[in-house]
Order: structure tokens, then C-alpha cells, then sequence
């Protein structure tokens, strides 16, 4: 295969053309995303509610919705300015999330081991099939009651 320089695509496409394909590939994202945002921001209200969390519309408010995870976990809400340290403090608020979502899904009633499921996303290979387990999880913890 030989590779196509940008130059030659926008001679050969005309840059109209691409200029649209890159801007209806933006919009894609962009509704992909937002889609997603709801779904889990949704979910995790649908969760705080059944838990009986005081204020479960906090899962519509970025970084907020992580402070609503540890705090129905057990942890202090606070820890969430751990963003605010780079590496070291992503490295740890992202172990409190695992082990507050891990305690989440146990009083959902679910086996806590399923938290474990968005590790995997980091393997190349399996990344994405963690990627839309992690979502379905999310959505049986939140919707799915098991007695």
C-alpha cells in the first residue's frame, strides 16, 4: 500500500470534500459523546437514587459525579481535589473510584469484582469490548434489581 500524502488527497478529493468528511466525522464524535454522557450520568443518578443518596442529580455535574462515586463508596467527597495533582493524584483518585464503585455494586447486590472491568480497557486488544462491557454493566447495576 502506498501512502497518500494529505496534499494529494485534497488535490485528488478537492478540499471541500474533505473538509466536510473531517467535519461530519467532529459532529459524529461529538454526538457519540454526548450520547455517552447521558447514558452515564443517567445511570449513575438511577444508582444514587437507589441508594438513597441525598443529592443524586450531582451525576449531571463533571468532576462533581466523581465526588458522588466516592462518597456512596464510603469515601470522604474531598478526595476528588486529587485531580488537581498530576500522575501520582490521578493514580490514586482512579484507585478510590475502583474501590468505591467495587463497594457500589456489592450493596447493588452485584459481585464487587465487576468494578475491575474498565482495567481492561488499557489492553490494546480488548480495550473497547471492556469499554461496552463496562457500560452494560453500569446499565444492569442501575436498572437490573437482584434479590
Amino acid at each position: 500500500m502506498v501512502p497518500i500524502s494529505p496534499d494529494v488527497l485534497m488535490a485528488a478529493m478537492g478540499g471541500g470534500a474533505l473538509l466536510a468528511f473531517m467535519g461530519a466525522f467532529f459532529v459524529f464524535f461529538l454526538l457519540i459523546a454526548a450520547a455517552l454522557y447521558v447514558y452515564t450520568s443517567w445511570a449513575l443518578m438511577t444508582i444514587g437514587k437507589k441508594l438513597k443518596y441525598a443529592y443524586p442529580w450531582i451525576a449531571w455535574i463533571p468532576v462533581a459525579n466523581i465526588a458522588m462515586i466516592l462518597r456512596m463508596g464510603g469515601f470522604h467527597w474531598a478526595w476528588v481535589f486529587l485531580v488537581l495533582i498530576p500522575v501520582f493524584g490521578w493514580i490514586a483518585l482512579a484507585v478510590m473510584v475502583i474501590i468505591a464503585t467495587w463497594r457500589i455494586y456489592e450493596k447493588r447486590k452485584y459481585p464487587g469484582w465487576l468494578a475491575l472491568v474498565p482495567l481492561a480497557s488499557v489492553v490494546p486488544i480488548v480495550g473497547g469490548l471492556a469499554s461496552i462491557a463496562h457500560l452494560i454493566i453500569l446499565g444492569f447495576v442501575a436498572w437490573k434489581d437482584v434479590k
